[in-house]
C-alpha cells in the first residue's frame, strides 16, 4: 500500500515566484512578491507573504524597507533575525555593486552621476562617511575608498594621509563625497574649511580636485564645483603662485616660468629710526 505524501503548497508558490523571476526579472514581480521571495531565502519553511505585506504597509516601499533600521524591522510580525540579516545584507551588497560599477568608467565631471551611484549607500548611514574617488590622467576612475568615518555630525579626515594615498595610487585628480545624516546638504563651516585645505594640498602636488559632493536625503546633494566654490579655492593658490589658468587645468608642469610667473614684489620694511 503506497502512502501519498502531500507537498507543501508554499513550496509550489515559491517555486513559481522563482521561475517567474528567472524568466522575466523583477519587472513581472510586484513589490510584495519581491519581498516575499527574499524573505523565503531566510525562512524557507514559513509563509512569508504576510510579513512582506506588513512591511510594505508599514514602510510604504521596498526602498524604505531596505533603509529601515533593524529595530524597526524587528517590530514587524513574522520578521525574524534571519530575515533582517537578509534584508540588510542585500542592501549592503547593492551599495557595493553600484560603487564598484563606477570604477573603471570615465568621469564626466557630473555631480549628478556620482550622486546616483553613491547615494544608495550614503543616504542610509547614521554617521558621516568621507569617500575619495581617485582618477588617473585620462579621468578614468581608479578606485573609490573610505577616507574617514565619524559621528553624526562630522568625519575626521587627515589631508596629509589623503594626499599620500593619492600619490601612492598615482592619482592625478580627486573627487570627494560625504554624507550628512541629518539630511541637510548645506555645507558646514568645517566642510568649507576642509575643502579649501584639500584643494590647496592637491594643487601643491599637481593634482586637481574635480568636486566635493555632500549627499543628504531623497536624492538631494550639494556640489562645491557647481556652486563655484572650487574655482575660488583654486584661484587662491594661483594668485599665491602667480600661475594663470590653463585650458587643461593649469598644473605646474604645463607652465613656463618665463611666461607664467610674475616678478616677485619685494617689500622693504622701514628701519626703526625711519618714519
Amino acid at each position: 500500500m503506497s502512502v501519498s505524501v502531500k507537498k507543501d503548497p508554499r513550496e509550489g508558490h515559491r517555486g513559481r515566484l522563482r521561475d517567474k523571476f528567472l524568466a522575466h526579472g523583477l519587472g513581472k514581480l510586484t513589490d510584495e512578491e519581491v519581498l516575499e521571495l527574499l524573505l523565503s531565502f531566510g525562512t524557507p519553511r514559513r509563509d512569508c507573504k504576510l510579513a512582506a505585506r506588513a512591511m510594505l504597509a508599514k514602510f510604504g516601499a521596498i526602498r524604505n524597507v531596505f533603509e529601515a533600521s533593524p529595530e524597526a524591522l524587528a517590530a514587524i510580525p513574522g520578521a525574524g533575525p534571519t530575515n533582517i540579516v537578509a534584508i540588510k545584507f542585500i542592501h549592503a551588497v547593492s551599495g557595493r555593486f553600484l560603487e564598484q560599477r563606477l570604477t573603471g568608467r570615465m568621469y564626466i565631471n557630473s555631480s549628478e552621476q556620482v550622486t546616483q551611484y553613491l547615494r544608495h549607500d550614503l543616504e542610509t548611514q547614521d554617521k558621516e562617511i568621507f569617500k575619495v574617488i581617485h582618477l588617473d590622467n585620462s579621468n578614468t576612475v581608479l578606485n573609490i575608498e573610505d577616507a574617514g568615518r565619524g559621528s553624526v555630525s562630522s568625519a575626521y579626515v587627515n589631508p596629509r594621509e589623503l594626499v599620500e594615498r593619492a600619490l601612492a595610487l598615482k592619482s592625478t585628480a580627486l573627487v570627494f563625497v560625504h554624507n550628512h545624516p541629518s539630511g541637510s546638504v548645506r555645507p558646514s563651516h568645517q566642510d568649507v574649511k576642509l575643502t579649501r585645505r584639500l584643494v590647496h594640498a592637491a594643487f601643491l602636488v599637481e593634482m586637481m580636485v574635480l568636486d566635493h559632493i555632500i549627499i543628504g536625503k531623497n536624492g538631494e546633494y550639494f556640489s562645491f564645483k557647481d556652486q563655484g566654490m572650487l574655482a575660488i579655492f583654486e584661484q587662491e593658490m594661483r594668485q599665491t603662485y602667480a600661475v594663470p589658468p590653463r585650458p587643461s587645468g593649469g598644473l605646474f608642469h604645463e607652465t613656463s616660468p618665463r611666461e607664467d610667473y610674475a616678478p616677485a614684489r619685494i617689500k622693504r620694511f622701514p628701519r626703526k629710526n625711519q618714519k
